[in-house]
């Protein structure tokens, strides 16, 4: 039996800085950097956190922060800090993505030590990429018989051990937020990234796909080299 307790919450909040921050006198935005730092470095001693750079990546976005708490709380205070620095006036948060931890139903018979779908605990590696998005399932995959859906995730989840340079971080979106998941996947290598997806395009569960977008790429960059990249 699960225990429920021990579930996480997991949130991905993208934000975009206000050209407007760029004009600011260099000391203004160096001091508000460093307020940021600050605040960052301050709750990385509280949750889980990991910021990355999507500067010349996306064009709706300039970093990212991922975020692991015990409670929705902890993700409200790390917002609210960040949107009384000198710089949070100058924010918006384009994405956001909030999940819960969850034990998946689909992979008692591929159970093997550290995988993934068994966790409650999210554990972020290092890897140089993060490849994030919402997934939304049609309708008709609910209808169908678990035995069915359980053979096309068999499939699914042997494309992905084909991949082991690619490692996935699911959470459970269900009645929080608009997605139904939200997927994570860390790697060093977007090439095998791109392949990946490219193959799970062409499982048997893929028909039954309804969103997966918009899709962030991040680059992982420590707090203060992460705002160095906004100029």
């Amino acid at each position: 039996m699960e225990d429920k307790s021990q579930r996480q919450f997991v949130q991905y909040t993208a934000y975009q800085v206000d050209p407007a921050w760029r004009r600011l006198p260099e000391a203004d935005r160096e001091r508000g950097k460093k307020e940021c730092v600050r605040v960052l470095e301050e709750f990385s001693g509280r949750l889980i956190l990991r910021t990355y750079t999507l500067v010349g990546i996306r064009g709706d976005g300039d970093f990212l922060l991922w975020k692991v708490a015990p409670s929705l709380e902890g993700l409200q205070e790390l917002q609210t800090r960040l949107l009384t620095t000198p710089m949070g006036g100058y924010l918006t948060v384009p994405h956001s993505y909030l999940g819960m931890t969850k034990r998946s139903i689909y992979i008692e018979k591929h159970v093997h030590e550290g995988q993934e779908g068994q966790r409650l605990k999210v554990v972020p590696g290092k890897a140089g990429y993060l490849f994030v998005y919402p997934f939304v399932k049609t309708r008709a995959w609910y209808a169908l018989p678990k035995e069915r859906r359980q053979e096309m995730m068999d499939e699914h989840i042997r494309i992905g051990h084909r991949y082991p340079t690619v490692k996935l971080n699911t959470s459970y979106s269900f009645g929080i937020d608009d997605q139904e998941f939200v997927v994570a996947f860390e790697s060093d290598s977007a090439a095998d990234f791109l392949d990946l997806i490219m193959e799970l395009r062409e499982s048997q569960a893929s028909a039954y796909t309804l969103r997966d977008t918009p899709i962030l790429t991040c680059l992982a960059k420590e707090p203060a080299a992460m705002l160095e990249t906004l100029g």
